[in-house]
């Protein structure tokens, strides 16, 4: 199960003194998680050993859109950059079941925001995500893992700047991931995940709760290589609250593009996928390019 934290999606905090304030779900019109992130695999760990992975992305984003889906009359530009290198740890330890699975993720990011004329950016290290979780082999085929994330506030924060590496709250994330893995045929993943967030009490805002799914869809089209596609559906399902107040501003996506991933049965694979996102609400949005690669030692 791997899971992601990045700086990716922007915690824009300057928004919320400009006209685009009331239409932003979330703080900022972003999430501790970045939507998309994982690929083939999701569910499938391997046995147990210490493994590095890599994290690769670019995101960019042109276009906020309000409650209604549609974009607002505003001239913003969002442009993210982020390298991560996750250490994963499958111990030989059992419980329920399941191996005893931690991970650690350290974002490094490169962000550019502009709104109205106003630019801002910020670069370093974004907001740590630790993982414990528990991976099943149902099967040679049929894998999960169910467990939970947390996302410490390591990234840094100014209320008063438009770009920030960090959300400046913590968010604990319980996650259930399945994996259908066939080196001749179809592939198929999806992980589901729940988000509460704390509250930033640098703005006393606090960010709904947060429901949302990566899934990944494929066939082994030649021998190591698999094709397809996959993306991300997400939704906000409780209101966002300032100073204590109901404010609502849910929001929504959904995101779809090609994927494929070259395996060479050893252990060392590398994905990549594209995607676009739609149906948009009360969020930014964008486009994002995505390379995941596992280098065992």
């Amino acid at each position: 199960m791997t899971i992601v934290s990045t700086a990716l999606r922007a915690s824009v905090a300057g928004l919320a003194l400009l006209t685009a304030a009331s239409a932003q779900a979330t703080e900022g019109g972003g999430s501790a998680y970045p939507m998309g992130a994982e690929n083939f695999l999701m569910g499938a760990l391997p046995p147990p050993g210490t493994y590095p992975l890599l994290y690769a992305n670019h995101y960019a984003a042109d276009d906020l859109h309000d409650g209604q889906g549609d974009s607002l009359p505003i001239d913003f530009r969002l442009r993210a950059n982020v390298v991560a290198p996750r250490l994963l740890w499958v111990t030989e330890q059992t419980i329920l079941g399941g191996q005893l699975v931690f991970a650690g993720l350290f974002p490094l990011v490169d962000l550019d925001v502009t709104v109205n004329g106003r630019n801002d950016s910020d670069r370093g290290i974004g907001d740590i995500d630790l993982t414990t979780a528990l991976a099943y082999h149902h099967s040679p085929n049929l894998h999960s893992a169910v467990g939970f994330d947390v996302f410490v506030p390591t990234g840094s924060f100014d209320r008063n700047r438009l770009a920030n590496i960090g959300r400046n709250y913590w968010t604990v994330q319980g996650v259930y991931a399945v994996s259908h893995v066939d080196p001749e045929g179809f592939n198929w993943d999806i992980k589901l995940m729940y988000d509460y967030n704390f509250e930033n009490s640098d703005t006393d805002y606090h960010s709904g709760q947060e429901l949302h799914a990566d899934y990944s869809l494929g066939y082994a089209v030649h021998p190591g290589w698999i094709a397809g596609v996959g993306g991300y559906a997400y939704r906000q399902l409780t209101d966002d609250r300032l100073n204590g107040t109901n404010i609502g501003n849910r929001g929504q996506a959904l995101a779809i593009g090609p994927s494929v991933k070259w395996d060479n049965g050893k252990g060392a694979f590398v994905s990549l996928k594209y995607e676009r996102e739609l149906q948009v609400e009360n969020r930014p949005q964008g486009d994002s390019l995505w390379l995941k690669a596992s280098i065992p030692f």
